[in-house]
């Protein structure tokens, strides 16, 4: 394993399973969950009438994330009434948004725990074990913030898009998207999306379970260059179910990298950790 590699990587202390506890509290994405490189097309270029619900999917979903490798540092802090807030930080890296792994960097007696994802299935590394553990995407990991949030936002490769309406919020013209999961394995079973009719930044999404009940509503706010785009560096989670329950997700020092197949696969793991 060369210099460059480890780099990318860290060993990784063992994970005890009240370690594994924790993970519950831990880090994924996606989040909020990324695609090609950013920003503001004009309006002529998107497809008309069945082809425009997806062109603006894609084009949402591209000034949130890069298309290709990333690197993204992420801190969530977690409020709740009467209790004390909660604070964790993460780094990610991302493929394609099929392939991502996510490490814990703070607090420090969780630091450099791994979440990996490859296509839709998902592991949390344990080190002192002989296999990974699997984990759903729809597991909560902290605060209002569920696996596939982080590790899998890749909203145009997992629903499928109908516009719903035109809204006016402040002035702006948003389309409201209705977005329904490709299979099971996704995240949630559908989602409304709003996003910006003229630069198809996204403004808000809300969550729907299975049964229909709104779970969440995140709002993408704070756009500023990010990786070298115009992106969202907050993300704002409020719980439908909880009053007064929020998670606040900052993304800064984005940077593109060429990342490469071997370091999302469990055999690099388990080489990292001997």
């Amino acid at each position: 394993m060369n210099s460059d590699s480890r780099r990318l990587l860290p060993r990784i202390p063992p994970w005890s399973w009240s370690s594994m506890a924790r993970w519950g509290t831990a880090l994924l994405l996606a989040a909020c969950g990324g695609l090609a490189s950013a920003a503001e097309v004009p309006a002529a270029e998107v497809p008309p009438d069945g082809d425009l619900a997806r062109a603006l999917l894609l084009r949402a979903d591209r000034i949130r994330f890069p298309e290709g490798g990333f690197q993204v540092d992420v801190s969530i802090a977690t409020t709740a009434p009467n209790q004390e807030p909660e604070e964790r930080s993460y780094r990610i890296l991302s493929k394609g948004n099929s392939q991502t792994l996510v490490q814990t960097t703070a607090p420090a007696i969780d630091r450099n725990q791994i979440l990996l994802m490859r296509d839709r299935d998902l592991w949390a590394f344990l080190p002192n074990l002989s296999q990974p553990v699997r984990l759903p995407l729809s597991q909560r990991l902290t605060g209002q913030v569920a696996n596939g949030d982080l590790a899998r936002a890749n909203f145009a490769g997992d629903y499928e898009p109908k516009i719903l309406r035109k809204e006016k919020i402040q002035g702006e013209t948003y389309q409201v998207l209705q977005l329904d999961a490709v299979d099971k394995w996704v995240t949630y079973r559908r989602v409304l999306y709003w996003v910006n009719a003229g630069n198809y930044r996204p403004f808000k999404a809300e969550f729907y379970a299975l049964s229909g009940r709104l779970l969440k509503t995140s709002y993408y706010q704070e756009y500023e260059t990010l990786g070298g785009a115009p992106r969202p560096t907050r993300l704002l989670i409020e719980d439908a179910l909880r009053r007064g329950h929020r998670s606040v997700l900052e993304y800064s020092n984005m940077v593109e990298r060429d990342l490469p197949d071997k370091i999302f696969t469990k055999d690099y793991l388990k080489k990292l950790s001997r």
